[in-house]
């Protein structure tokens, strides 16, 4: 399945929503596309990925590299990613919660949740 990533704004935010599969050949693909959003002068990024349907250790990888690419440059990394449980797109929860590092990241139901400064993040 191809990667295809399809970027826009909503306020201060940079929105990346990705679908297909993160593994070892796209995630160099979305690790590029935040150090671009970085060097743009956004620092809030919200990468969407309702649509990502498989995730491997390199993708979970460019997560948490992209979590702290943001916080050293006082950023916000925010991730959208389906209600734990749902039959489709659920693989990337599973995954990082299997890994003990969902709590790491904050998560929101949809992109209008996640740009909003006083919305609180789903519980892990």
């Amino acid at each position: 399945m191809v990667l295809n990533v399809v970027e826009a704004e909503q306020g201060e935010w940079a929105v990346l929503r990705i679908s297909g599969e993160l593994d070892m050949v796209s995630s160099p693909v979305i690790r590029q596309r935040v150090h671009d959003a970085v060097a743009a002068g956004c620092h809030d990024v919200v990468l969407d990925l309702s649509d990502v349907l498989f995730c491997d250790s390199s993708g979970v990888g460019v997560l948490i590299a992209a979590r702290r690419l943001l916080r050293s440059c006082q950023g916000r990394l925010r991730l959208i990613l389906p209600a734990q449980g749902a039959a489709e797109g659920s693989h990337v929860n599973k995954v990082l919660g299997a890994l003990g590092v969902r709590r790491l990241f904050e998560v929101y139901g949809d992109v209008s949740s996640a740009t909003e400064d006083d919305a609180q993040p789903l519980s892990a």
